[in-house]
Formats: C-alpha cells, structure tokens, sequence
C-alpha cells in the first residue's frame, strides 16, 4: 500500500482527472480503480477545503476519443470540462490492436498515429487545465534517442514539442536512453523501472528458485542493457555476466548492422540459473540466440525479463525455443499492448504495472515526493526476505 499519511500531508494540485486514450484504456481502468481504492482508504476525513473538490470520487477517468474522417484525417474531444484540473495522460504509442479506414482501406495504427493523437487531445485541452503530464510507458521514438551521420533525433524532437504544447511533466518507464531528458533540461521528465515487479513474478511462479550466487545469475544481452543488469545484480547480490554483439558494419539491414555473433564475457552457468534482462524484445531474435548460448553454457533454467515485449515478428519461435528447452519463462509488464495469444503461453508472465502508475500518478497530484517511488531497492530486498523466510 501506498504511503497514505504522507498522501495526506500534501494538499492535491487540483482535481484529478486521468485521460487514458483508446490505446491505454485497458491500462488506464486499473490505474483508475487502484487509485479510487487509495482514496478510499484516506483516514483524514477533513476535506472541506476547495483544494478538495471531487478529492474522492468513484471514477477519475474521462473520455477522449479522435474520430477519424474517411480521409483518415482525426480530431481529438473531451467530453466533460478539465477546466483547473490536474490533467495525466494515458497512451500506448505501440499498440498496434487499432485500426481506422483511409479512402476505404483498413490502416493499423502506428506510433507516429498514436503520438498524433495525443497531440490532439493536448490541443483539445486548450490550456485550460491546471496542470497537463502524459504518461507514456513507452517513450515515442526512444530508439531513435542518438544520431549517426546524417539522421533525425525524433525523439529529443517529440519532448520538445509536448513541452512547446504545455506539458508540465512526462512520465516513461525504462527509457531506452534516459539521457534523452538532456533535450528538456527545464521540465519535468522520469523514467521508472520494474525490476521489482519482475521479481515479484518470477518468485510467485517459481517459488523454489535461489537467489545467490551459487544458484544464479544475471545476463545483460548486449552492451545497452549492462546498466539494468548491473543494477540487478547488485540488488539481488548475484554475479553477472554479458554478452556483447559483434556486428557487420559493412552492411546496413532493416536500417541496422546485422549481428555477426554474441561474445560472452563472465563466469561459467554450468547449473545455474539465469536471468536475462534488457528494456525490450521486439523481434525476440538476439534475445533468443542469447537464451541458447547460455543454455549451451550448461545453465539450468533461462529466464527472460523485459519491460516491453512488442512481439514484432510473433511468437511462433518463442514457442519452438520453450519447446527445445532453451528458455523457461518470459516475463514482461502490461505497459503496451499485448496480444490474447500471448497470455495463453505456458511460459508467459505478466508483470502488473498498474498498481504502480497509480501510485506516480496520486504521488504526483499531491505534489509529494515521488523519491522512494523511483528507487525499488527496499522493496525488492523485503521481497526476497519473505521469499526466504527471513521476514
């Protein structure tokens, strides 16, 4: 549970009001309810102050939908009046589920529709909200966080412009690079991580794994992921190990270097278990040849922990490598869009971040800080005394 006493310390910015767009509608109803929840279980009953207005209500969600025209060209409506209010919001700019008719032809949304739409409902607002924060699990344009030669930084340009529209503090979660922020120096940027999450459900569902370091280890995957995993690693008080990827750059493919091979550098898996962790799987490729490398290595059981599973090439080699016994579960969190089949995999974890942006976001409309939010460090170390009877 939330802190409440330090809740109550702190008077609300304003009303709140969450704006969850059709791509995190499903997200932004669990948030919801969670926070009504906390509200509910507030034990000072003084609230006769206006800063109180509508402080505990039944609902906190508002719509927000973007009709299209046949052109496929969109607008973005409030239903209800956010005038004075304390404004977060929701969208999945991965979601890949939705779809809208262009002259007749059936388009799915990408992110660059998401992001636009997000736009609009920022403009739909029309400053007359107290305070404006989005809340975007997965960083739009993240992965295009540097430049090589002659190429685009859009994602410094995407903060920039929700900066230019008012946004006052935007929320991420495992930033790709967080130094993308260096874009926005003057306002409002965090990004958060789940490694207790993750944790939290690898333990639930494998309740006889050891966490030393006789028993386990954590891999990072390539060079990119070596700050997670080290992190991970002190955390847990485990070793680690890394791969890195040597890489053809000769060549460009899909707009990247083709990998050559996965080097290995750390101390032996034989019976180990591992734990790969990085910020995403999109085609799942590297990330698979990695759980076969260890495999290989002699480790017992792979696990594989990543914020973002997109998924982008299917499922059907993840199953062949759970089916070949190269990985043992796959655990990523329910911050994008995740298709009904994966939750039908024997290997598959969700790791609920719902509960979690509720707290961000009821932290944030109290205006407190939100410092032990941030550091999961306690509650991870709690986590594994109850997991070892120690608590």
């Amino acid at each position: 549970m939330p802190n409440i006493k330090l809740m109550e310390s702190g008077l609300p910015v304003a009303p709140l009001k969450i704006g969850a767009l059709e791509s995190c509608r499903e997200l932004g109803e669990k948030v919801n309810d969670y926070i009504v929840q906390f509200r509910k279980s507030t034990m000072d009953k003084n609230t006769d102050s206006p800063l109180y207005y509508n402080y505990m209500r039944d609902n906190y969600l508002i719509d927000c939908p973007c009709p299209r025209f046949g052109s496929g060209e969109a607008k973005g409506l409030l239903t209800e009046s956010i005038r004075g209010a304390d404004l977060f919001l929701m969208v999945d700019v991965c979601n890949h589920s939705l779809a809208y008719s262009v002259n007749g032809h059936l388009n799915h949304m990408s992110p660059d529709d998401h992001f636009q739409d997000l736009k609009r409902i920022i403009a739909a607002a029309n400053g007359k909200a107290r305070r404006v924060n989005v809340v975007m699990p997965f960083l739009y344009e993240s992965r295009q966080h540097k430049r090589t030669k002659r190429e685009s930084l859009d994602s410094a340009l995407a903060l920039q412009e929700l900066i230019d529209m008012g946004v006052s503090n935007i929320f991420t979660f495992d930033a790709h690079d967080p130094r993308v922020q260096n874009s926005i120096p003057l306002h409002g940027f965090d990004s958060f991580n789940p490694p207790y999450q993750f944790m939290k459900a690898l333990l639930k569902a494998e309740p006889d794994l050891k966490v030393d370091k006789e028993h386990l280890m954590i891999i990072s995957p390539d060079e990119g992921a070596m700050q997670r995993a080290v992190y991970f690693s002190n955390v847990l008080g485990v070793n680690m190990g890394m791969f890195y990827k040597r890489r053809d750059y000769s060549t460009v493919v899909n707009g990247k270097n083709p990998i050559v091979a996965h080097e290995f550098l750390g101390e032996h898996l034989d019976g180990k278990d591992a734990i790969i962790i990085d910020d995403m799987i999109s085609s799942g490729e590297s990330m698979l040849d990695v759980a076969k490398q260890i495999k290989d290595r002699g480790a017992n059981r792979v696990f594989v922990c990543t914020t973002f599973g997109l998924f982008t090439d299917g499922f059907e080699k993840f199953d062949e490598y759970y089916e070949k016994g190269y990985i043992d579960r796959v655990i990523t969190t329910n911050l994008t869009y995740l298709p009904a089949e994966a939750k039908e995999k024997p290997y598959f974890l969700i790791a609920d971040m719902s509960k979690f942006i509720a707290l961000i976001i009821d932290s944030m409309n109290h205006d407190i800080s939100i410092g032990k939010v941030m550091d999961p460090t306690e509650k991870i170390h709690r986590l594994l005394e109850k997991h070892n009877g120690t608590l």
